[in-house]
This record gives structure tokens, C-alpha cells and sequence, in this order.
């Protein structure tokens, strides 16, 4: 009780620090560092996946300042609070053979393994390509990418891979300011898109195919 007690704490001092930056709901204001996730535990976020057969923290482990999660079966660790215009830094790398996952971006609605959102692909070879998943729209160089019909909708990255092998950190720097994303991948603008139809959500980190491990995940408020 202690520990649970102790965790609502520290993120209750995190929603504070939010709410002073925040104009309206979920949006961020002002140029202070937030840290995302702690280095120890999942306070301020929620593991999710469809069968409640299964638990969460068989997916999805902390150890030496690292998550790790192994990949199966589908679903995310996403934030609880909905944020939007924002730089967000994250550190990933296959401990396996390179496999799948993504960062989701302006997540909402029920969760659910394919929620409305805009996805930073992390997939082995296609790390910053755009997935729109379930209806929203950007526009990529002048074209609007949006397709109601389809549940995944592909706007490919602009570079070769700028990806690290396997076991080797790789960086996203991922900036969403107002109806804008732009995403680097170590270093290099692989994607950038306006118009966007979502602004505003959860930011999800997907379990996708192989074992994967995230680390130093923070954002820093833009407006």
C-alpha cells in the first residue's frame, strides 16, 4: 500500500507540473523537460493488452534503468495523460533479431491493440515511416494521406535507413507542434507531415512482434 501510495504521489507531482504548462487540456506550453518515465517503475502509465489471461508484467520488465518488453503478445505501455505539442526523446534497440513496434502518437478512444492514432513506425528497416491507424490524416509532401476505409495507411520515410544494428541504441526525436510531426531517427529527418487531424492523446509504446527495450524518455513542452 505504501508503494501504490507512493507512486500516486510522484505522478500526482508530474500532472501538476503539466497542469501549470497546460492552456487547455493536454496541450503543453513553455520549454521545461518532462520526464516520461521514471527509470524504475511504470508510474504514469498504463500497460495494456487484450487478453487479461496474460499479465502485464510478463510483457513488460524494468532492470538498470531499462524496459524491456518482449514483443508478445500485441499491445502497448502508453501514458495516462493525453499530451500534445511536445519534443519527444526516446532510446530503442533490438536485443534479438530486429523486429516490430511503434510509437504511437495522439492515441484515444477505447483501449483497444489498434487505437486512433498516428504512429512513428519502429519496424526493422522502416523506422520513421507515418502509420495512420484508423482514420486520421497528414499531409506529406502536399498530399493528404488520410483514408477512412482503411485501418492502416502507410506515408513512407524520406531517407534510407538510418538505423543501428541490432543491440546498438538507436535515437527518435519526435516533434509534434500543433497539426505538425516531424521525426528524426539518429539524427536524420526521416518523415514530416501538416495537417493533422489529431493534436492531442496518449503516447503509446508498442509490444510488437520481438523483444525490444526503451529507455531516457522524456518531452519537452514547444508551443
Amino acid at each position: 500500500m505504501k508503494k501504490v501510495a507512493g507512486q500516486l504521489l510522484v505522478w500526482s507531482i508530474v500532472v501538476v507540473s503539466l497542469t501549470a504548462l497546460t492552456g487547455c487540456e493536454g496541450g503543453l506550453f513553455g520549454s521545461k523537460e518532462i520526464t516520461l518515465w521514471n527509470g524504475k517503475d511504470f508510474s504514469g502509465w498504463k500497460l495494456y493488452l487484450p487478453d487479461n489471461t496474460v499479465s502485464v508484467d510478463d510483457v513488460w520488465t524494468v532492470k538498470d534503468g531499462v524496459i524491456h518488453c518482449t514483443g508478445k503478445p500485441n499491445g502497448y505501455m502508453r501514458t495516462q495523460r493525453r499530451v500534445g505539442n511536445y519534443r519527444l526523446h526516446l532510446e530503442w534497440r533490438w536485443t534479438e533479431t530486429p523486429a516490430n513496434s511503434g510509437v504511437l502518437l495522439h492515441a484515444s478512444g477505447p483501449d483497444q491493440v489498434w487505437p486512433k492514432c498516428i504512429e512513428c513506425q519502429l519496424k526493422s528497416g522502416n523506422a520513421g515511416d507515418f502509420v495512420l491507424i484508423n482514420g486520421p490524416g497528414i499531409t506529406v509532401d502536399g498530399e493528404d494521406k488520410q483514408d477512412v476505409e482503411k485501418q492502416f495507411v502507410v506515408a513512407a520515410k524520406k531517407q534510407q535507413s538510418s538505423e543501428n544494428p541490432a543491440g546498438e541504441w538507436n535515437t527518435y526525436e519526435i516533434y509534434c507542434l500543433k497539426d505538425a510531426i516531424k521525426c528524426y531517427v539518429n539524427g536524420v529527418l526521416q518523415n514530416e507531415g501538416t495537417n493533422a487531424t489529431i493534436t492531442t492523446g496518449w503516447i503509446c509504446l508498442q509490444s510488437e512482434g520481438g523483444p525490444i527495450e526503451f529507455r531516457n524518455i522524456y518531452i519537452e513542452a514547444l508551443k
